[in-house]
């Protein structure tokens, strides 16, 4: 269930009609229900608390930082893959012992920053990380954790750029190769590995490989008798974006449990999607319509530097009016929905059946609440624009749409070139 839907033939967000929100709010800009954020985080606390786990929000999903503190003041932990990341975080006000730091390219700063802070621990992907991590934690002279994420060959039906549990990709560890790590804690004095952690991939609609992930994992500490106290099992659940069926926190958390439970481990999940992609869409405004003979374009001012999702992964995000009329149905036509930016790859959304629109129409690309903001670039020289949370009647500008000085922020002409 989420926040945005139809009254009176206008398109609102919990309480307040859209086209309100662009009368003072420039397009393009992100839309975000509160409601709907802390709804799906609570679905899954829900349905898991037989086994309590850590729920730590996969902030690249979105780190907005109304978002992220609205889930942390809610009782969220934090997983983090950047010291951006890490900066966010800590401005959120999260308990460091909910943060968890995965991602396969730490940097020395990053790691110093993050054990200062004195994180729950972190998911290490290679040999060479223990080694880094180990050489830090010894200079600040204390027993840092870390878990070991392992690559358990396990292939979800999902694009190929984000699934990350197969072999060949860059994350994780083969089986082999943990338990060597395993067997050489010595090698490592200023660590505590006492967890596992895998993550096979992202927009997952299906429990069966999250349970073949868990399943080999389990039969691994256990046939070589690897003694840890954390199970990360990662996120990548799937939300609706079109026709798929995803299952619910329900659904899964009934699949996996009985698993879980057996192992005596505390567990921790990193949901991102589920819980903010539906919480939030994109609003675009139509300033040009062209026909040609071929088909017909709406062009609006948001892009791919906006939202790269479909032009990225090819994919589809649901586009439809802000505001309809009762007889829309019968003017409908079928459109290809394209940005301004110079690549034949800028689009939203094609051969989409939409009412009839002219110029100044605005349309929202719903489910961008996940990997729109953190995805878009510059690209262009184009602002990024801004993010707007709704909370019941009121809403508030928690990112102010960048300005030209912004894009040039930072630079300098050499004097060589004055």
């Amino acid at each position: 269930m989420h926040e945005f839907g139809f009254k009176d033939n206008e398109l609102y967000c919990e309480g307040i009609k859209i086209t309100d929100i662009a009368k003072t709010v420039d397009t393009p800009f992100y839309l975000y229900s509160y409601k709907t954020l802390v709804d799906h985080y609570k679905k899954l606390k829900t349905a898991f608390k037989p086994i309590n786990p850590l729920i730590a929000f996969s902030m690249k999903s979105n780190s907005s930082l109304a978002v992220v503190r609205a889930l942390v003041k809610n009782g969220a932990g934090l997983d983090i893959v950047s010291g951006g990341e890490l900066y966010r975080a800590r401005l959120a006000g999260v308990d460091p012992k909910k943060v968890v730091y995965a991602g396969v390219g730490k940097k020395t700063e990053e790691i110093s920053s993050a054990i200062e802070f004195g994180i729950l621990f972190f998911n290490a992907e290679s040999e060479d990380e223990l080694d880094e991590i180990q050489s830090i934690a010894a200079r600040f002279g204390k027993k840092v954790s870390v878990a070991i994420r392992i690559n358990p060959d396990v292939i979800p039906k999902t694009h190929r750029y984000i699934a990350t549990g197969k072999g060949g990709t860059k994350f994780g560890l083969d089986f082999e190769t943990v338990h060597k790590i395993f067997n050489m804690r010595w090698k490592y004095p200023n660590l505590n590995l006492n967890g596992v952690h895998v993550h096979i991939g992202s927009q997952i609609l299906d429990a069966g490989p999250f349970e073949d992930a868990i399943k080999k994992t389990l039969d691994f500490l256990k046939t070589y008798k690897i003694d840890v106290e954390y199970f990360n099992i990662g996120g990548g659940l799937g939300i609706m974006y079109s026709v798929e069926n995803p299952q619910t926190a329900k659904n899964f958390a009934k699949r996996v449990i009985p698993l879980l439970k057996k192992s005596g481990l505390k567990i921790i999940l990193e949901p991102g999607r589920f819980i903010s992609g539906n919480s939030g869409v994109f609003v675009t405004r139509v300033i040009y319509t062209k026909r040609t003979p071929r088909k017909k374009f709406l062009i609006v001012d948001g892009g791919m530097n906006d939202l790269i999702r479909p032009s990225l992964y090819e994919a589809y995000h649901k586009i439809i009016p802000v505001k309809v009329s009762e007889h829309s149905s019968e003017t409908c036509e079928k459109v290809d929905i394209v940005g301004p930016i110079c690549e034949s790859g800028d689009f939203l959304g094609k051969e989409r059946l939409l009412p009839q629109a002219v110029k100044g129409d605005i349309l929202a690309v719903m489910g961008a609440g996940a990997y729109g903001f953190t995805m878009s670039s510059n690209y262009n020289s184009r602002p990024r624009p801004a993010e707007v949370m709704v909370m019941g009647k009121n809403y508030y500008v928690v990112r102010k749409p960048e300005t030209y000085e912004d894009l040039v922020k930072g630079e300098t002409i050499p004097k060589a070139l004055k």
